[in-house]
């Protein structure tokens, strides 16, 4: 299964902010959307970075109420991997697993098409598996 598979079920529907809003904002649209993370955009609908949850708490822990009034793009991590809708489904779990991040952004031809969280993946191997299951099932099954 790939990435690809992933969005056609989900769509493409992507929270962003622009790097100029405030954690107050990124917080509010993570708290409507009840999500963990947004990506923070150019005018240009191209990746500067992406504002997760826990970049939030790190940084009120470092710097308290004040975190609320710092900007997207201050808190932002800047080294922001991708996918593309080809990547694998455990190809992208290994990204994730191995950077220690829950969301990855979907790039293809230069453009945004989606994001996918750690949720999202685990979901997909789920089904796989299930899959896999029954089809083993019905083999062993039609074979007795």
């Amino acid at each position: 299964m790939t990435i690809g598979n992933i969005l056609k079920t989900k769509g493409g529907d992507i929270a962003k902010v622009a790097a100029a809003a405030t954690i107050s904002e990124v917080v509010a649209v993570l708290a409507a959307r009840r999500i963990g993370a947004v990506l923070v955009l150019n005018h240009a609908s191209q990746i500067l970075g992406i504002v997760s949850e826990r970049d939030i708490v790190h940084a009120l822990a470092r710097h308290g109420a004040a975190t609320l009034e710092m900007t997207a793009s201050q808190l932002m991590t800047h080294a922001v991997k991708t996918a593309t809708p080809q990547t694998t489904v455990a190809h992208a779990m290994e990204i994730m697993t191995t950077g220690r991040f829950r969301h990855l952004p979907v790039v293809d031809n230069g453009m945004l098409v989606g994001i996918v969280s750690i949720g999202d993946i685990v979901k997909a191997r789920i089904s796989d598996t299930e899959y896999e299951v029954d089809s083993l099932r019905a083999y062993v099954a039609g074979a007795a």
